[in-house]
Order: C-alpha cells, then structure tokens, then sequence
C-alpha cells in the first residue's frame, strides 16, 4: 500500500512546543481557539495523527515566527481549519471566505499553509481597517482601490506593507514584482497571480520562509522551485524591504494582544 505524502519528513528547526509527544486536533482547537476544525472521512487515523502534529509544530512555528499570541493565529476566534475535506480538483490548499476557513488537501497542502493563513488575515482585517467595504474584501485589495482606512497606527503600518510590495518606491507606479506578476497571467490568460490578495499572500510567504525558523509544512518553494524561476515572489532588495516591513507590522501586532490579553 503507497503511502499518503502527509507521511514524508518535512523539515523545521522551531523550537518544540510538544516536547515530541502526539497532539491532536483537539488539542489545537483548544489551544488556538479556532472556530472548527474539519477531517475528510478519507483521512486514515494514522494520517490525521501526523496531521495533527504537523500543524501543530507550523501553527506554533508561526507564533514564532509573527511573535504573537495564539489568538491572532485563529483570528480571535473566526478561523477555521479543514483537513483532507472538500478538495477542488488540481488545487492543494483554499482559503474560503464565505466560510472563513483554511482547506490543506491531504497529499498536496504541506507547504501552503502561510499562504493560505494570510489571505484569511488580509480578509479578517478588511473591514476593520477600512470604512464601508463589503464582508467579502480584502485589505490588500481595499488599499489598492483607495479606500479611506481607519486612523490608528497598526493600520498605517499594514497599508506600508501592502505600498511596498504592490508599488514602487515613488509611491505611484507598480512595482515589478506586479509587472512581472500581470505578464504571467498575461501568458496564461488569466487574472491570478496580479491580484492585490494573491501579491500579498506570496510576499507573506517569502517573509515567513526567509525568518531563521524554518518549517516546510508551513512554507516551501518561494526560493528555489518552478514557480520561484517564473518571478512571482518578491526579489532581492525588493524582498528585504517587505520582509522588514511585515516583521515591524505583526511585532506592534503581537505587542498590542499581549496588552489586550493582559487585561
């Protein structure tokens, strides 16, 4: 009998959280307070125990990684997670926003859970941020049409972030990174990969691959892999620039939970 890719070693180098004991599901509902957690019924007891530890280590690893608490993870509670449930056909990871839910495919999802998680934050935060934008935007996507945000500093440091992967430095222009993003719909005929939330989530990725803390089941593939060679991750001292500029964002975040846990 093959078995499944969930079963295949994926490296990280974080620190252990569980002390190498086996989690479960349960446990990570309970400790990130996601909303639900979903297991596909094709999903073999031995396979969800893997699963389980492996989110466990990435979710945590993100934490690190972010340096926030448990509750930004879930987005206070409105995330929830589906594993090996609901697949679309040739798509291995999902963020849902009818459902507010994260969707890893069970032998392809390893590797875009950062992704994933990132569009479900870029949607939590959409209308907290901006005045009068529908349920179903995107902050990255509001940013760029020029909706009026809401005045507090966490917000003008989100709005940095998005100004610097989605336009050049005058401020005016796109960035390559978008350049190179619309030619590559423009060879498949698509509207994908120049999408606001899409930029957004890859640049997110690169962010989190390049930190010290490594985790393949959370992150692979932004530096060396096909689609790296296309372009369609933030470059050089482009990349450096972003990734300074999300690690200021979610470190005032997390330094803002901690005082609203705190009380």
């Amino acid at each position: 009998m093959t078995s499944s890719r969930i079963h295949r070693e994926f490296y990280r180098n974080g620190e252990s959280h569980r002390s190498g004991a086996d989690v479960s599901f349960q446990d990570i509902l309970k400790l990130f307070g996601f909303r639900t957690i979903e297991i596909g019924r094709w999903v073999t007891s031995a396979e969800q125990q893997i699963a389980a530890n492996l989110f466990f280590d990435a979710l945590y690893d993100l934490c690190d990684i972010l340096q926030v608490p448990e509750q930004v993870i879930s987005l206070r509670g409105r995330l929830g997670l589906a594993f090996g449930k609901g697949g679309r056909q040739g798509v291995c990871a999902h963020y849902t926003p009818i459902k507010h839910e994260i969707s890893l495919a069970k032998n392809a999802g390893a590797g875009s859970l950062a992704h994933e998680w990132f569009h479900a934050f870029d949607h939590y935060i959409g209308a907290k941020m901006f005045n009068g934008v529908p349920p179903s935007a995107f902050a990255s996507a509001a940013y760029l049409h020029h909706q009026i945000s809401y005045p507090h500093p966490l917000n003008l440091q989100l709005s940095n972030c998005f100004k610097h992967i989605m336009l050049a430095p005058s401020g005016n222009q796109p960035s390559d990174y978008f350049h190179r993003s619309k030619a590559l719909d423009a060879q498949h005929q698509i509207f994908y990969y120049a999408k606001p939330e899409e930029l957004c989530a890859r640049a997110f990725e690169s962010f989190v691959q390049d930190h010290p803390i490594k985790n393949a089941f959370l992150v692979q593939g932004t530096k060396t892999s096909n689609d790296a060679s296309k372009g369609i991750y933030p470059m050089a001292s482009h990349r450096k620039c972003v990734n300074e500029q999300f690690a200021a964002y979610f470190s005032q975040l997390g330094h803002a939970m901690g005082h609203f846990i705190q009380k």
